[in-house]
């Protein structure tokens, strides 16, 4: 299983959100001197995510995370205000590894299909943001059905991979519920990434058991409540 620090960049800077609520940011400083200092403690692969694009401001940071991708040379899974084919193919052209497909995936799954086989699969992840069992899109505002339903889905139509992200618990570091993501996991075949909640190494242990591909570190790992080293330990 591999770990994947946030880098969330909202204005230029590295931020933490909590429940996705823009006026919850707390800075913490430049995106590139984060996923510097994540990479120098171990990190292999970033998880990077534009919310200003998530936001409304598709190619925002564009520059940033370019430069991002370049200078840190590593696995960059990156999402955020997604919304279409053309904004997709733009990220994918910058250089990271793949990129993570929200609303869009709900509202037109065909292009996941089209991505796919311009780009290979291992390119395209969907994102499995669930509320109440719930697939939430349109920044987690509205619901639109089963979340399980939704990722055989995507799985169908050419995701090679999902990230799962429990919106109930996102940014509140008090643990993640592990039930959902066992019945996740077993209705794909394909690697699912977990974000949400992650915040001791407990929670990294029972993921890796559960069979999640990798986990997102946000919230706790910035606040300190886990480190880096931690979590890689808890995952040996």
């Amino acid at each position: 299983m591999k770990v994947y620090p946030a880098v969330d960049i909202l204005g230029g800077r590295c931020v933490q959100l909590v429940q996705g609520k823009r006026e919850s940011a707390t800075d913490f400083g430049d995106p590139l001197a984060c996923a510097t200092r994540w990479l120098e403690e171990g990190a292999t692969a970033l998880h990077v995510i534009n919310l200003d694009g998530a936001f409304g401001k598709a190619q925002a940071n564009a520059a940033l995370i370019r430069e991002l991708v370049d200078e840190t040379g590593v696995e960059v899974q990156l999402g955020g205000g997604i919304r279409s084919i053309a904004d997709a193919t733009a990220w994918l052209e910058t250089g990271v590894d793949r990129i993570i497909i929200g609303t869009l995936a709900t509202e037109h799954p065909e292009v996941l299909g089209t991505l796919a086989g311009e780009y290979g699969s291992a390119r395209i992840m969907a994102g499995v943001d669930a509320r109440d069992g719930q697939i939430a899109v349109e920044g987690w505002q509205q619901t639109r059905g089963n979340f399980c339903t939704w990722a055989t889905r995507f799985e169908e139509l050419g995701a090679g991979s999902l990230l799962y992200t429990n919106v109930d618990v996102e940014g509140l570091q008090q643990g993640i519920m592990i039930e959902p993501v066992r019945e996740l996991i077993s209705s794909v075949s394909i690697p699912v990434v977990v974000a949400g909640g992650v915040s001791s190494p407990a929670d990294l242990q029972g993921l890796h058991r559960a069979g999640a591909a990798g986990a997102v570190l946000g919230s706790a790992l910035y606040s300190g409540k886990i480190t880096l080293g931690e979590a890689l330990r808890a995952i040996l």
